[in-house]
């Protein structure tokens, strides 16, 4: 399968949503408390792509977008000290009718190449703690555990607390 790997347009929000509300769905039937069903709103995406942060993969024979991600150049939130140029990537959702294709690994070597090319010296992510798979997966594909950020009153927020995971570009 070929894909493109473009900033998201306007457009495209519905269908990140549908994607991200896919996998919400998916990870609740087998009880992973990773994202929290509905907790991210169209106007939310809306907003993300219009600052540029969401890229969608599309399937160029079957003109879909296979999944997404957002690319971030700083993190406040889920890293505060942080100084050092990085790229961040948030909501990485694959549609599950291209599970097994390798689509999370295409997208997170393709923000390994962007971050690059923006000068960073680290791609991050972070993940639930809770989530053991998730978290065997993102070392798999190279990244290291550096931390763990608790958010303490902003769980009830739907905020869980998260293991950090960086991978040098340098």
């Amino acid at each position: 399968m070929t894909v493109d790997v473009v900033r998201a347009i306007a457009s495209d929000a519905p269908a990140i949503l549908a994607l991200r509300h896919g996998a919400e769905d998916w990870l609740a039937e087998r009880g992973i408390a990773q994202w929290r069903p509905r907790e991210v709103s169209l106007e939310q995406i809306e907003a993300q792509i219009s600052r540029g942060e969401f890229y969608v993969a599309r399937d160029q024979v079957q003109s879909r977008i296979a999944g997404a991600l957002r690319l971030i150049w700083s993190d406040p939130r889920v890293w505060p000290d942080s100084d050092e140029p990085a790229g961040y990537v948030h909501g990485l959702v694959v549609d599950r009718a291209f599970s097994g294709d390798s689509m999370g690994e295409r997208l997170l070597l393709w923000a390994r190449r962007r971050s690059v090319e923006e000068g960073a010296q680290y791609l991050r992510l972070d993940c639930v703690e809770t989530n053991v798979r998730l978290r065997r997966y993102y070392l798999d594909a190279g990244f290291t555990e550096v931390g763990r950020r608790d958010f303490g009153d902003d769980a009830d927020n739907g905020w869980f607390s998260v293991v950090l995971f960086e991978r040098a570009l340098t």
